[in-house]
C-alpha cells in the first residue's frame, strides 16, 4: 500500500491528520502489537476520490486495525462527498467475513459506517464504548486556560512550583536516555506493564523524525521522577502516556509537568486542541473542559448461521434499552 500514492496521500502526516490515520503508525502497529494478524486495508475507488478502511481478520471476524495506543480507528475519504457510496462499496466488499468489530470510532464515522453496512446487507449496531475528553483553546493563550482549572489544581502547581524541588524539561527530540528515564519512571509507577515498550519507543523515534514529540520529564536532585509522552500534529496535541514515581508523589510532579506541557503547547505550539486519549479518569476533568463519545460497531451477515445468536442479541439490546446514543442498522430489505 505504500507504493500506491493515492493511499500514501490519504494516510499520510498533514495539517489535519492524526497519528492514527497514518500508513507509519498503521505499519508500526502491524510489526509490533499485531504479529501473526492479518493486517490489511479495505479500500474503495471512483475516478476522482478514494476510500479505505484499515481491518484485521482472524477467525471470529473483522476488527479494526488498532490496539490500546490507538484513540481512533476509523475510515478515511479523500472526498466526503463520495464518502457514502465509498463506505458502501467496502462495506459489501467485507461481506464474506461475516462479522466485524469496529472501535474506538467517532460519531460521525460510526453513523457512517453503520449505514454502509446497513445498505449493504449488514445487521450493524453502533454503541459507545469509551470516551474522549478534550480541551478546546479557542484563542485563548495558557494564562486565560490556567484561570478556568479548578482551584485546587492551580494552588497545588503554584505552591510546589514555588519550592523549587522539582526541575522540568521538554525535549523535542528523541534521545536514548530521556526515553529510558521514561522506561524507568513508568515501570516505578500506578500504571499496568507496558504492552509494547518496542511500539512505543519506534513510534517516539518516529515523531522526533517529524519534529513532533514533546517528551516531559521532571526531575528531583538529578533523578528523573515523572515523564510525559505528547505530539503535536494538525493543530492537535495528543496525550499519549504520562507517569510519574510514587515516592515522589508528595512534590506533585506529574501536576507540575503536566502546567508546563500545556503552556508549551498552547503558547508555543499553538495548538487548538488537546487530547487526552481514551478513558474517562477523573484527573482528566481538571485539565479538560469537553468529553466525546467513542463508539464500537457489531456487524453480522444475517445468513450467517453461526452469528445467529449474536443477531438476535443486538436486536434484543434495541428493544429493551432503546437510548439515542444506540445507533442500530438493520439491512435494507430486497
Amino acid at each position: 500500500m505504500q507504493a500506491d500514492a493515492r493511499i500514501t496521500a490519504l494516510f499520510g502526516r498533514t495539517d489535519a491528520s492524526s497519528p492514527f490515520d497514518r500508513i507509519d503508525t498503521l505499519r508500526l502497529l502491524a510489526e509490533e502489537c499485531l504479529a501473526g494478524h492479518h493486517c490489511f486495508l479495505a479500500i474503495a475507488r471512483s475516478e476522482t476520490a478514494i476510500a479505505a478502511l484499515p481491518l484485521t481478520q482472524d477467525a471470529a471476524g473483522l476488527r479494526s486495525l488498532a490496539n490500546w495506543y490507538s484513540f481512533t480507528a476509523r475510515p478515511l475519504c479523500s472526498d466526503p462527498a463520495q464518502a457514502p457510496a465509498l463506505f458502501a462499496a467496502i462495506a459489501s466488499s467485507l461481506s464474506p467475513a461475516g462479522a466485524a468489530t469496529l472501535a474506538p470510532l467517532p460519531e460521525a464515522e460510526a453513523t457512517r459506517l453503520a449505514d454502509a453496512l446497513r445498505q449493504t446487507g449488514w445487521i450493524a449496531a453502533a454503541t459507545p464504548c469509551d470516551v474522549n475528553h478534550i480541551l478546546t483553546v479557542q484563542g485563548r493563550s495558557f494564562a486565560e486556560y490556567w484561570a478556568t482549572r479548578p482551584g485546587q489544581l492551580r494552588e497545588t502547581v503554584r505552591r510546589k512550583g514555588r519550592k523549587g524541588v522539582v526541575d522540568i524539561r521538554i525535549a523535542t527530540a528523541f534521545a536514548a536516555a530521556d526515553w529510558d528515564a521514561y522506561e524507568t519512571i513508568y515501570a516505578k509507577s500506578w500504571k499496568p506493564g507496558e504492552g509494547s515498550p518496542r511500539f512505543l519507543r519506534r513510534f517516539a523515534q518516529a515523531e522526533s523524525s517529524a519534529g513532533t514529540l514533546r517528551l516531559g520529564l521532571a526531575s528531583i536532585d538529578g533523578h528523573p521522577v515523572a515523564a510525559q509522552f505528547w505530539t503535536v500534529e494538525g493543530g492537535t496535541a495528543f496525550i499519549h502516556k504520562l507517569a510519574h514515581d510514587e515516592a515522589a508523589k508528595a512534590h506533585s510532579p506529574g501536576s507540575l509537568l503536566s502546567a508546563a506541557l500545556f503552556r508549551h503547547v498552547i503558547d508555543t505550539d499553538r495548538v487548538a486542541l488537546v487530547d487526552f486519549g481514551t478513558g474517562d479518569d477523573p484527573y482528566k476533568r481538571d485539565w479538560m473542559d469537553g468529553v466525546r463519545t467513542r463508539y464500537r460497531i457489531e456487524a453480522y451477515r444475517p445468513g450467517s448461521v453461526r452469528h445467529w445468536k449474536h443477531i438476535a442479541r443486538l436486536t434484543a439490546r434495541r428493544l429493551l434499552r432503546p437510548s439515542a446514543q444506540t445507533l442500530v442498522s438493520h439491512p435494507v430489505a430486497g
